[in-house]
């Protein structure tokens, strides 16, 4: 039986994302722009035969991002949708614009769940009821790769209680069925015993 289809995890083994590669098209620039938003420079590497890596963490993060020459063949600005998580949307936007980051407006989408790639289907402003994983902002890097901020103020675990009104009514209604279907394997309820 493959346990992996049915969300179960092989025991003892991880997998964590640990880093993300950004195609820029100015080194130095990209350097000064991760600089000034805060990030924890790791790594600057520069080898002999023009190849260069560059390792930022975001603070708090266990996955770093690089960029560099010689890393990627991917074209500048071509990485989109990258999230970093936030307890607090407003303050982490006030923050970066006091750096000198230009941050879009607040935004979410509709149908609660996540956000649509056209922006025809968001909606400016936070979520109205301020729930957990709704509320975006964006910005870019100055070769356009794209950071979208998504608050997050409740974690989801996979289970939600009936009375938790932390997260959107159509994020609920998926989670629900979806941890109720991977408690059974063939029928059978694998749900540890309380």
């Amino acid at each position: 039986m493959d346990l992996l289809s049915h969300g179960t995890a092989i025991a003892g083994i991880e997998m964590k994302l640990e880093v993300v590669v950004l195609p820029t098209s100015d080194v130095e620039r990209a350097k000064q722009f991760y600089t000034t938003l805060g990030w924890r420079l790791d790594i600057d590497y520069d080898g002999s035969d023009g190849y260069r890596v560059i390792q930022f963490t975001p603070p708090g993060s266990g996955c770093s991002v690089i960029f560099g020459r010689s890393l990627t063949t991917a074209l500048p600005g071509s990485v989109k949708g990258l999230h970093l998580v936030v307890s607090d949307i407003q303050a982490a936007s006030h923050d970066l614009r006091r750096r000198g980051i230009a941050v879009g407006a607040p935004f979410h989408d509709p149908g609660g769940i996540f956000h649509h790639a056209s922006t025809t289907k968001l909606e400016i402003g936070p979520n109205p009821q301020r729930k957990s994983y709704a509320p975006y902002a964006s910005f870019s890097d100055p070769d356009g790769n794209e950071w979208i901020l998504q608050e997050i103020t409740t974690r989801l675990t996979g289970h939600i209680e009936e009375s938790d009104k932390s997260f959107t009514p159509e994020l609920t209604a998926l989670v629900r069925p979806a941890e109720a279907a991977a408690s059974t394997i063939d029928g059978i309820d694998v749900r540890p015993m309380e």
